[in-house]
């Protein structure tokens, strides 16, 4: 992280809401690098995390020793304001039978979109998902399209063809079907890290991810695993008009390059990208690589718009 960005991220500002999707209450949290003013313009960010860890464990982790982790604090102190969620069943939120599948999670960020309007005074907004939660952004961009300004798609997955991931997944499809939960430890939090390729995160990110969500909860739901395993695809690319960024690590077990590169020629909108980017597994944002991923991202969202003839 930059010297600049160090020291603005030092004075984040954040706060905490609640959304509600009929009954079920919904944990919403924003960072900003200073506290909102009125009439502030920055841009709003959105992030949506993915199957098994919930929002502030995936984009605001907390490593002891290290002070680079969080991807709020690293895009607010870039001057965005960053936005993110608990799904149903995750996290902070309300933990209920559902077993929280993709379009849940579409419906989870629907349900979130008043506060932000309200509290942001903007109504179109940057959107950020991986894995799942690619899946979860990318519906959402699909059913909301006026909501939706830029979104970036991140080791996510299209009809799943050609995943060794998802192969091994398969193996527990009934037991996805079956339960609306799934058991988490310490090991499968390392696992998460060391299933791709060993050696592209530290080990000390999926102790500290261990530590913030099994002081939560000893399990999660199941519906983005049975969605990828056997429902997918999930999302019609045709559908989603607004520019659009994939991101593919080099070691992603899940996202394999045929696959979303099918997804990719299928997308209308002329303004969109596709990173190849090396040193990077499933994990990219908390990998040693993260600050390849930030650079991504950021210089897709500030792409300037087209000119006009004579501007």
């Amino acid at each position: 992280m930059h010297a600049e960005v160090k020291a603005r991220a030092a004075a984040t500002w954040s706060a905490e809401y609640w959304a509600h999707k009929g009954s079920v209450r919904l944990y919403v949290y924003r960072k900003r690098a200073a506290a909102p003013k009125k009439g502030d313009t920055s841009p709003v960010l959105f992030l949506v995390h993915g199957s098994s860890m919930s929002s502030r464990s995936g984009f605001d982790l907390q490593v002891p020793g290290r002070s680079d982790y969080s991807l709020m604090d690293h895009f607010a102190g870039l001057g965005y304001d960053v936005w993110t969620m608990d799904h149903e069943g995750y996290g902070r939120s309300d933990m209920t039978d559902s077993n929280s599948d993709i379009a849940s999670g579409a419906d989870d960020l629907a349900a979130a979109m008043p506060v932000v309007e309200r509290e942001s005074g903007q109504s179109r907004y940057f959107f950020y998902g991986g894995s799942s939660g690619a899946l979860r952004a990318a519906l959402f961009a699909q059913r909301h399209p006026a909501r939706v300004a830029k979104l970036v798609l991140s080791a996510m997955v299209y009809t799943g063809e050609g995943s060794p991931t998802l192969a091994k997944r398969k193996e527990k499809l009934e037991e996805y079907r079956a339960h609306s939960r799934r058991k988490i430890d310490r090991a499968f939090f390392h696992s998460m890290f060391t299933r791709d390729r060993p050696g592209t995160s530290e080990s000390a990110v999926p102790d500290a991810m261990a530590d913030a969500e099994l002081a939560l909860y000893d399990s999660i739901p199941t519906g983005t695993y049975l969605d990828m395993c056997a429902h997918l695809p999930v999302v019609d690319p045709k559908r989603i008009t607004c520019p659009v960024l994939i991101i593919r690590g080099e070691y992603d077990g899940i996202a394999a390059e045929p696959d979303l590169l099918r997804f990719y020629a299928e997308l209308p909108s002329k303004d969109k990208q596709f990173a190849f980017i090396s040193g990077l597994a499933h994990n990219s944002t908390l990998g040693i690589n993260r600050h390849k991923v930030r650079h991504a991202i950021h210089a897709f969202l500030t792409m300037p718009e087209n000119r006009a003839i004579g501007g």
